[in-house]
């Protein structure tokens, strides 16, 4: 089931055990199994979630100095199921997925970051971020500097893969994925942070994106942590809005890096009224505006800001020793999607794509559950009797 779990197909985990450990098993059969143990998981998972949290003993021994949660989601392909071979009814649907995070960090008296760091500077870099996250409104390739040089002084400070001054550094990374409404997600969720005794951490934190059911889990399950909106999605609203109200790509960008920087320095109420004068000066966007269309762009960035300014202190976040942005659980999804996304996989609605997302959660969670599960399972060869 691990190799299952870890490769991108069946077939391959097939190919994988009869060469590494002489075991020959198909990879239809071995797929039968994958989906026997990830509904299973899911069934153990699922009966840990109706537990009232107070029930719900620690799997650790002490929570951890600093407890993180962010939550994100992707897009899986899904089929109908018990209607004959092939790919039938075919429709993306969303998986839903947590990262939950034991980390260690410092606090500060003062900002231990006050400027942007360098990757938020880097012009390529942020043009080919917003393109990533921000497809259907990002300017056309040609148009958003994703070839040319990066401004002035960025080459003279540290390169971007580095940590910034007092960033929490991870030790345990446990996570969460699931086809299930956000409601039931939520629950989820709460019973891992419980049983990681994230409620008892003395730090805590909740990152998500602008999406409403983000935050309603957060209301729900996590009101005493505290609630930080990813920077990165945030980035991606001032370039777009940048690009649209500068007259040339010089302009752009430096409207850009005074929006971002603003926002990294907790001024979100300035950004808010500059973005309100410009939306004033261009009209609200009709109905059947263009995602690229200026009005919409700017609209978009003025609710975004406005609905998360409440939760973009990052200032007083840096100084707790908090994380900033949801990459960790940007990267994630990205794991995930290794094994369960692609042209050629197509998942049974709904419990085809739930087993999988059991198995590839329990391999990329640290805490050796799929090991575990399989020492305590019933019947297991290894179970002490």
């Amino acid at each position: 089931m691990t190799l299952a779990g870890q490769l991108k197909s069946a077939e391959q985990a097939a190919l994988a055990a009869q060469t590494a450990a002489d075991v020959h098993i198909s990879g239809r059969h071995l797929q039968r199994l994958t989906q026997e143990v990830g509904t299973d998981l899911a069934r153990l998972r699922d009966e840990r979630a109706t537990q009232r949290r107070r029930q719900l003993a620690p799997r650790v021994k002490e929570a951890p100095p600093v407890a993180v949660v962010e939550v994100d989601g992707g897009r899986l392909g899904t089929r109908a199921a018990g209607v004959g071979p092939g790919v039938q009814q075919p429709k993306a649907k969303e998986d839903k997925i947590a990262c939950l995070l034991s980390m260690v960090s410092t606090t500060q008296a003062e900002d231990p970051q006050p400027e942007p760091p360098a990757a938020f500077r880097d012009a390529p870099r942020v043009a080919r971020l917003v393109r990533q996250l921000k497809a259907s409104s990002a300017p056309p390739a040609g148009e958003a500097s994703a070839d040319e040089p990066a401004p002035a002084g960025v080459a003279d400070e540290p390169g971007p893969g580095r940590r910034r001054p007092g960033a929490p550094e991870r030790r345990v990374r446990t996570c969460v994925a699931s086809m299930k409404p956000s409601r039931e997600f939520g629950r989820l969720v709460a019973a891992e942070a419980q049983l990681r005794s994230f409620y008892d951490a003395p730090r805590r934190a909740f990152l998500g994106d602008g999406q409403h059911y983000n935050w309603r889990i957060q209301q729900t399950h996590f009101r005493e942590f505290e609630a930080i909106a990813d920077f990165i999605h945030v980035l991606c609203y001032l370039y777009l809005a940048a690009w649209a109200v500068g007259e040339d790509e010089a302009s752009r960008w430096q409207q850009f890096e005074t929006w971002m920087t603003a926002c990294w320095q907790g001024r979100v109420a300035e950004v808010v009224t500059e973005l309100s004068a410009w939306q004033e000066r261009l009209g609200r966007p009709p109905p059947e505006a263009e995602p690229r269309d200026p009005r919409q762009l700017v609209a978009e960035a003025v609710t975004y800001l406005g609905n998360n300014a409440a939760r973009m202190d990052y200032p007083r976040y840096r100084r707790q020793g908090l994380p900033v942005t949801s990459s960790l659980v940007e990267s994630l999804v990205g794991e995930f999607n290794e094994r369960v996304k692609g042209w050629d996989k197509w998942w049974n609605r709904t419990a085809g794509a739930e087993a999988i997302l059991q198995v590839r959660a329990a391999v990329l969670s640290e805490d050796q559950r799929l090991e575990r599960y399989f020492a305590e399972r019933s019947c297991s060869p290894y179970r002490r009797r």
